[in-house]
C-alpha cells in the first residue's frame, strides 16, 4: 500500500526538498572537482584564453528569464489562477529549450573559430607553412604571420586567398597506394625544402627525377587543410593578443617572427618545442564543464515537461503546489550554477 499521501504535508515537503538538496550537493561537488582541476592544470602549462561566444551570453539571459517565469507560475498557483500557471509554465519550458539552443549555437561559434573539444593544439605543427613547403604566387613567395597569409609583406587580398584555397584543395586527399594527382596552375608554384617541384604525368617530382614520397604528400595535405581552415601558426582563428591570448605559467606571451615571446624575448628552444606539443587543455575543460551542465539542464527539462503537462490539467493549486516549488529549487540552482560557471570561465579562463 502507498502511504505517501498519508504523510503530514510538512514531512512530505521536507523529504522531497531533502532529496533535491542531496542532488544539488552532489552536482556542486562534481563541478567543484572540474573547476579545481582546471585551475591546477593551467598552473604549469601553455594555456589558451579567448572571449566567451555570443551564444553563451544570450543563453545566460534566457535562463535568468526562465527562473523569473517559474516564480510567476508558482505565485499564480498559490492564487489559483490556472490560466496564468499554464502560461508561465509554457514560457518556462520554451525558455529552457531556448537556453539549450543558444548553448549549442555557442559551441558552433567556438568550433567555427578553430576551437575544438578534443585533438587540438594551440600551435600548428602538422603542415605548418614553411617547415617543408612554400608556395609562390605570380612570382612572389607567400609568407605567414600568425594566421595571416602575406604577399609582398601585406595580407593577401581575399580574392587571391580564395584562389590559393582552390588551388591547394587538390592536395587534401592522399593515398599510400596511389601518387597524388596534381593539376597545373600557372599562377602557383610549390617549393619543397627550398626547391621548386615539377609536374610530370600529373604528379609532383623533386629535381625533375624523384617522385614526391607519400610522407611528404601527407605533409602537403596537412598544409592544404590549414589553408582551407585559414590557419597559419595557431589553431584558433584571429590575431594573438587581440582575438585570443596564450599564457605560460599565468604569464601572457606575445608573438613575433613566428615565435612566441615573453616580455619581448623569444622563448627558449625547449619551450618553443613544448608549446608546439602542448594540447589545448583550456578548450577541452571548457567543453567538458559546459556540456556537463547542459546535460543536467536537459534532464531538468524532461521534468519541466511533466510539470507543464500537469499544469494544463489544473494539478497545481493554492493547496497543492509542492511539485512546482521543488522543481523550481532545482531549476534555480542550475541557473545560478551556470552564472557561476560563466563568471569562472570569464575571469579564470
Amino acid at each position: 500500500m502507498d502511504y505517501s499521501n498519508e504523510l503530514d504535508p510538512k514531512v512530505k515537503e521536507k523529504m522531497k526538498k531533502n532529496l533535491v538538496y542531496v542532488g544539488i550537493f552532489s552536482i556542486i561537488m562534481l563541478f567543484a572537482g572540474f573547476t579545481s582541476a582546471y585551475i591546477v592544470s593551467m598552473g604549469d602549462s601553455f594555456w589558451l584564453k579567448y572571449p566567451m561566444p555570443t551564444g553563451f551570453w544570450i543563453s545566460t539571459t534566457v535562463i535568468i528569464l526562465s527562473s523569473l517565469t517559474f516564480v510567476l507560475a508558482i505565485n499564480a498557483a498559490k492564487k489559483d489562477k490556472q490560466s496564468m500557471v499554464k502560461a508561465f509554465m509554457s514560457l518556462t519550458i520554451i525558455l529552457g529549450f531556448a537556453f539549450a539552443w543558444f548553448q549549442i549555437k555557442g559551441y558552433n561559434e567556438l568550433i567555427e573559430g578553430g576551437i575544438h573539444p578534443v585533438n587540438n593544439h594551440i600551435v600548428v605543427v602538422d603542415g605548418r607553412y614553411g617547415d617543408y613547403f612554400e608556395i609562390k604566387y605570380k612570382g612572389n613567395f607567400i609568407e605567414v604571420d600568425g594566421n595571416d597569409y602575406l604577399l609582398k609583406g601585406k595580407k593577401m587580398a581575399e580574392s587571391d586567398f580564395k584562389k590559393l584555397q582552390n588551388y591547394t584543395k587538390q592536395f587534401l586527399s592522399v593515398s599510400r597506394h596511389k601518387a597524388l594527382n596534381v593539376n597545373e596552375n600557372r599562377g602557383f608554384e610549390v617549393y619543397f625544402q627550398n626547391q621548386p617541384l615539377t609536374i610530370k604525368h600529373g604528379h609532383f617530382y623533386v629535381n625533375d627525377s624523384i617522385q614526391l614520397q607519400f610522407v611528404d604528400e601527407t605533409r602537403l595535405s596537412y598544409l592544404a587543410m590549414n589553408i582551407r581552415d585559414e590557419r597559419g601558426d595557431f589553431f584558433v582563428k584571429g590575431k594573438l593578443g587581440k582575438d585570443f591570448h596564450v599564457y605560460y605559467k599565468n604569464q601572457e606571451l606575445s608573438y613575433k617572427n613566428r615565435k612566441l615571446e615573453f616580455k619581448g624575448r623569444p622563448l627558449t628552444n625547449y619551450l618553443q618545442i613544448k608549446a608546439a606539443e602542448a594540447a589545448d587543455s583550456a578548450s577541452s575543460y571548457l567543453f567538458i564543464i559546459t556540456v556537463l551542465h547542459l546535460l543536467h539542464v536537459v534532464v531538468a527539462l524532461l521534468y519541466l515537461i511533466q510539470l507543464t503537462i500537469r499544469s494544463f490539467s489544473g494539478a497545481y493549486t493554492s493547496q497543492d503546489n509542492l511539485s512546482l516549488r521543488v522543481g523550481a529549487i532545482f531549476w534555480h540552482f542550475l541557473g545560478v550554477l551556470w552564472v557561476y560557471l560563466l563568471l569562472f570561465l570569464i575571469f579564470i579562463h
